[in-house]
């Protein structure tokens, strides 16, 4: 399963080398060339990590930061700065940011703590084919098709719907899974979950405003009932 990355970052010669080496790593990968632009994508598509530059045109980096926690999402978050001051590092990780690098860099470190936040996201559960109606989810493989055609999926969506799979029936509260797929406590207030939903939703049902597969339990959760 392919992870999906925004690379937030202005300069385009270093955001076009990280879009060439990171495909090159197999991981799904789109761009935004300023603040406004990447808070934009990263508030309305599901991206398992955002590579944040902090100076920014339009928006720094610390304000995109800012936005997307206050708007709860949980998205992992690497930010990058030409400046090498603690008092920035204090900053950018006070706000939500999970990892920080100064430049230069080289690209190869970059992957490598790219790789290492993503090792956060839990190994995805259970192991087989599931075949509910036309849908088939096999996590061996990582791989869901509906009537034999593939249905792309981010690395966190397909571990939200195995996790939901794997307690098909069940309604699965909110917290659980927060703390289970995004190790946040039981007091966290965060729409992570809500927008992974719906992105699974807009890939997976007929109809994502009257879905089937995955319904809303109100003020608990989501239950999965697709009948295999």
């Amino acid at each position: 399963m392919n992870e999906n990355i925004l690379v937030v970052e202005d300069d385009q010669a270093l955001r076009d080398a990280l879009n060439f080496r990171l495909r090159a790593e197999g991981f799904v990968i789109d761009m935004a060339k300023d603040g406004v632009e990447g808070l934009q994508k990263a508030t309305n598509l599901p991206f398992d990590l955002i590579i944040l530059d902090i100076m920014l045109p339009h928006m720094n980096g610390f304000d995109v930061c800012r936005g997307l926690r206050q708007q709860g999402l949980a998205t992992l978050i690497l930010m990058l700065t030409v400046r090498d001051q603690l008092i920035d590092k204090v900053v950018g990780l006070n706000l939500g940011a999970d990892d920080y690098m100064t430049k230069p860099f080289e690209v190869p470190e970059l992957i490598a703590r790219v790789q290492t936040l993503l090792r956060r996201m839990p190994i995805r559960a259970g192991q087989g084919v599931h075949d509910f109606g036309s849908l088939r989810v096999d996590t061996r493989r990582g791989e869901v098709t509906r009537e034999g055609k593939h249905i792309d999926l981010t690395g966190r969506e397909f571990q939200l719907l195995c996790y939901l799979i794997e307690r098909a029936g069940t309604t699965v509260p909110r917290t659980e899974i927060l703390q289970s797929l995004w190790g946040y406590g039981n007091n966290s207030f965060t729409r992570t979950v809500d927008v992974h939903v719906a992105g699974l939703r807009r890939k997976l049902e007929a109809n994502p405003e009257r879905p089937e597969l995955i319904v809303t339990i109100s003020g608990v959760g989501y239950k999965f009932r697709g009948s295999k």
